[in-house]
């Protein structure tokens, strides 16, 4: 008997988020099942399920955004605040806003005596000052320890007023993989908008997921992809609205840009409306989008067209990556992304003939599995550290590991002097085979003019002693039969 997806992802078996060794070990002892979950005695800089929830949605129209939470926990949507702005810019808006984000502001006051009147004044607030279709209230970790009861406050108002009230569990504390977080957004546009709603089908039409770290160049290359298949899409929920989301249930397919971004609910899809998924590999670097590419088709049957298609890319795209190459051969790279971007980046750099010498991603699994396999299999043994974050084990290793380029979010490796790249770049190409060409020579124009990071680093002290460099980096990992 199926059981209902919780939206915690340690839920399902086999998911580790704290471990650090090598990676040909670390396939070994997975493959094996002696990969066991551990923890960390001294942890720095997690990333929270809230803000992922909050990021996933953001940018759909006509919405609220209120956050149960003292005012802190918002400040990480600074990030997702300014690539809305950017992508309206790309978009053609002339007259670009922000998001409406409203924040309760929990105090100590509020933790005795409880928050929900504060919420009830905000839900009204927003339904004044906006006057939305839809309202999304965000859980914290403050609002659910004081036991705060967001859905019946939802329920009771709603009866009231037309826009759609929406509440969200992503409490930080349930879950220390944060793509939890997309999984408690999209379970609440499944019980909430969607409500088992059947439509009739469009075979024609594919759901295209896609969080907010996805450029608006790389949707237009992922839309002309599959419109070289014949294929329309319907992209959500960055820059959505409420009309597209309620024809999630038309589509003849599901696939996701972003791997970690929709799987769970592209499984509910399925249950629910017998809509068929590809589920495969973020599409950087050649391999990974003609894997991607050869999903999707394979799912809506179009298997001889993708290859002719295929074909053409490479014919068009493969001189560039030759040039490319000749300016990357043989340089050491480091990299540090998301969970389908940072395996996506190690195959991508096989294409310009580079060398992995160290992956850090938040989260492993059976997904993971296969890609580190491929990776070994290309690049023999390199350092793998699995960390939501943690910034003092990437500074040891990359100081340890000395690459030629860093590739990832880049803040802490730039101020070693290392010339960095960003791969969760919002703002520019990184998908599809347009994406790799800009990507390819981005990296050589960072290692050919690395002078601002080299100032940088001899301005910029990082907050570690000198003796933490010569500590093991995984230290701090406590548990785990391959992890002590």
């Amino acid at each position: 008997m199926a059981q209902t997806y919780s939206g915690v992802r340690e839920s399902k078996p086999g998911r580790v988020n704290d471990y650090g060794g090598e990676s040909i070990k670390t396939a070994e002892a997975f493959k094996k099942g002696c990969l066991k979950r551990a923890d960390r005695s001294f942890a720095q800089g997690l990333q929270c399920q809230q803000i992922n929830s909050m990021s996933a949605l953001m940018s759909l129209e006509d919405a609220v955004f209120i956050a149960h939470s003292p005012q802190g926990c918002v400040g990480c949507t600074s990030l997702a605040v300014d690539m809305y702005r950017v992508g309206q810019a790309h978009r053609g808006v002339k007259h670009i806003k922000n998001p409406h984000i409203i924040v309760t502001n929990l105090d100590q006051k509020s933790v005795i005596f409880g928050g929900e009147n504060k919420l009830r004044d905000s839900v009204n607030l927003a339904i004044e000052r906006y006057n939305p279709k839809l309202i999304f209230v965000f859980a914290s970790c403050a609002s659910g320890i004081i036991g705060d009861d967001i859905d019946a406050i939802c329920s009771d108002i709603q009866k009231e007023v037309e826009a759609l009230i929406i509440p969200i569990h992503c409490e930080g504390f349930k879950s220390k993989i944060c793509a939890s977080g997309f999984d408690a957004a999209f379970i609440s546009i499944q019980k909430y908008i969607l409500k088992d709603t059947k439509l009739p089908k469009d075979e024609n039409l594919v759901n295209l997921f896609a969080p907010v770290s996805i450029s608006y160049a790389d949707q237009v290359e992922m839309e002309r992809m599959l419109g070289l298949l014949g294929i329309k899409t319907n992209y959500i929920p960055f820059y959505s609205n409420l009309e597209k989301i309620k024809q999630i249930p038309a589509a003849a397919a599901s696939t996701s840009i972003c791997k970690v971004f929709a799987d769970e609910f592209m499984k509910t899809l399925e249950e629910k409306y017998d809509i068929p998924y590809s589920h495969t590999v973020m599409p950087i670097g050649i391999r990974n989008t003609d894997k991607w590419f050869r999903g999707i088709a394979k799912v809506m049957g179009k298997e001889k067209e993708a290859e002719e298609i295929i074909a053409r890319e490479h014919e068009r795209v493969q001189p560039l990556v030759d040039k490319i190459k000749a300016r990357l051969q043989g340089k050491r790279v480091f990299i540090c992304g998301g969970t389908g971007r940072s395996f996506a980046a190690a195959a991508l750099i096989d294409d310009f003939g580079m060398k992995l010498v160290g992956l850090e991603t938040p989260t492993y699994d059976d997904d993971a599995q296969v890609d580190i396999e491929y990776l070994n299999g290309i690049h023999g043994d390199y350092v793998v550290d699995i960390a939501n974050m943690q910034p003092f084990e990437q500074v040891n290793l990359v100081k340890k590991l000395k690459p030629d380029v860093f590739i990832g979010v880049p803040e802490w490796a730039a101020k070693l002097g290392i010339p960095t790249t960003h791969v969760l770049d919002m703002k520019r190409p990184t998908m599809g085979y347009d994406g790799l060409i800009f990507l390819g020579n981005k990296i050589a124009d960072q290692l050919s003019n690395p002078g601002f990071n080299v100032k940088l680093s001899k301005h910029v002290r990082l907050p570690y002693k000198d003796s933490w460099y010569d500590e093991d980096a995984f230290k701090y990992i406590v548990g785990g039969e391959e992890n002590v």
